[in-house]
């Protein structure tokens, strides 16, 4: 896999659905469980197979992402791997950005042929998942094929926001449709032939979505992207490879969320915090990497906790934490109440003995005697003593005094400030 795979892993664009935790980073660079970011999702999949040629390519926000990457994925000096950000550039032949996921690859493919490689793995960086990418790069090999896409059973309910499959009954893919209506699904479904090749329907799942992985040959992903036409991968480049390629799907039957939401990442999130749990970090076969960081360990003082995960060098005083993600070195003071929320943690410390605190301001972390239900707070925010935060009203999008609602869920910035007292 080391010699013949070159993995490419796509950073996205604005991230527009994912604001505000996007206003100051790019999508793979958003936390998640409580000490890892999205983008230690696909690099941990290809290092446990074997895959040390790495390329992330991103356009919007991406000084977050590039710091942590430097930090964290240091390979072998005496090895050819390595974990490498190709960041969008204007260049005499092409003065404009990236205008979707092909269009990326394609201004990149003159640094990715480079390298010497049979395949190409295509991967998102806002995806939640653990999956064997030997096991479908070996599948492509040995059925021939020249585009493999990692597919899943879906809902009827999620197959509308994805890209859904047509088979024939030798499991060869015959149409693909990029987020069809609820009509459209109707006669999908009427068409899927009795005894297809391909396994994976069924009642409570009757569709095969596209999971946004795939595997090209060299020479047919090179000749694919090679038109100015072509921009995206899911509305162009696999609609028009169906009869000119063998397209083939691969089917995965694990875990997979596409985190591109606030509401998207407030479940993925406080999935985690449930007795068995479909995904866990902590898998001892392969787990999930990222930034080593040496702290210690969490002080939890008179606490109550229930279905929470609680992070290395969080201080928690005098509080109830219950189906909550807790992020790395954050402070909650004392008579809080957290609920059904997710706290990304700080980057630092603060203390009096490392410099002077405003005291205009709230402290770093939660004060004392807030609650939090079904809330996101971002890095390094602060929220004043006494603030409640459960939106009683069932709002679901406003701008409010240093929050917002999405989807229904409050969500406090990176960075932001909750005034003492603040009801929403």
């Amino acid at each position: 896999m080391n010699k013949e795979v070159l993995a490419v892993i796509l950073g996205g664009g604005q991230g527009s659905r994912l604001f505000p935790l996007t206003q100051h980073r790019s999508k793979p660079a958003v936390p998640i469980g409580g000490s890892y970011r999205l983008i230690d999702i696909p690099i941990s999949n290809c290092l446990h197979a074997d895959i040390r040629r790495i390329f992330v390519l991103t356009q919007f926000n991406s000084a977050s992402l590039n710091r942590h990457i430097a930090q964290t994925y240091r390979m072998d000096p005496f090895s050819q791997g390595a974990v490498e950000i190709l960041a969008a550039e204007q260049t005499p032949d092409n003065p404009n950005w990236y205008q979707g996921t092909a269009d990326a690859v394609r201004q990149a493919a003159r640094h990715l042929l480079r390298y010497d490689a049979e395949y190409y793995l295509i991967l998102a960086g806002d995806h939640l998942y653990r999956m064997d990418y030997c096991e479908m790069v070996d599948a492509h090999v040995e059925r021939g094929a020249d585009i493999t896409i990692a597919a899943q059973p879906v809902t009827t309910e999620d197959a509308s926001a994805m890209g859904i499959f047509r088979f024939d009954r030798s499991g060869q893919i015959v149409a693909f449709e990029e987020k069809p209506k609820r009509e459209r699904l109707g006669e999908i479904g009427q068409s899927i032939p009795a005894g297809a090749a391909v396994s994976g329907h069924s009642p409570d799942k009757p569709f095969i979505a596209s999971m946004g992985v795939y595997v090209f040959s060299r020479d047919v992903l090179l000749e694919a992207i090679g038109h100015d036409g072509a921009t995206d991968f899911g509305r162009q480049i696999i609609p028009e490879a169906l009869g000119r390629y063998r397209v083939n799907a691969h089917l995965f039957r694990g875990y997979w969320a596409d985190v591109g939401t606030v509401a998207s990442f407030y479940d993925a999130n406080i999935m985690l915090t449930q007795a068995g749990a479909p995904f866990r970090f902590y898998d001892p076969g392969r787990p999930i990497f990222t930034h080593a960081r040496y702290l210690p360990g969490a002080r939890v003082n008179e606490c109550t906790a229930r279905n929470a995960i609680i992070c290395e060098g969080c201080y928690i005083e005098r509080s109830t934490i219950e189906a909550s993600v807790v992020g790395i070195r954050t402070s909650i003071q004392g008579g809080s109440t957290i609920q059904r929320s997710v706290l990304l943690g700080a980057d630092f410390y603060e203390s009096d003995d490392n410099g002077p605190v405003n005291r205009a301001r709230p402290r770093l972390g939660i004060g004392r005697d807030v609650v939090l239900d079904r809330v996101i707070v971002d890095k390094n925010a602060r929220i004043g003593d006494g603030a409640r935060l459960t939106n009683d009203a069932g709002v679901q999008d406003a701008d409010g005094d240093g929050y917002y609602v999405r989807d229904g869920i409050i969500v406090v910035p990176k960075d932001g400030v909750v005034k003492p007292g603040t009801r929403a």
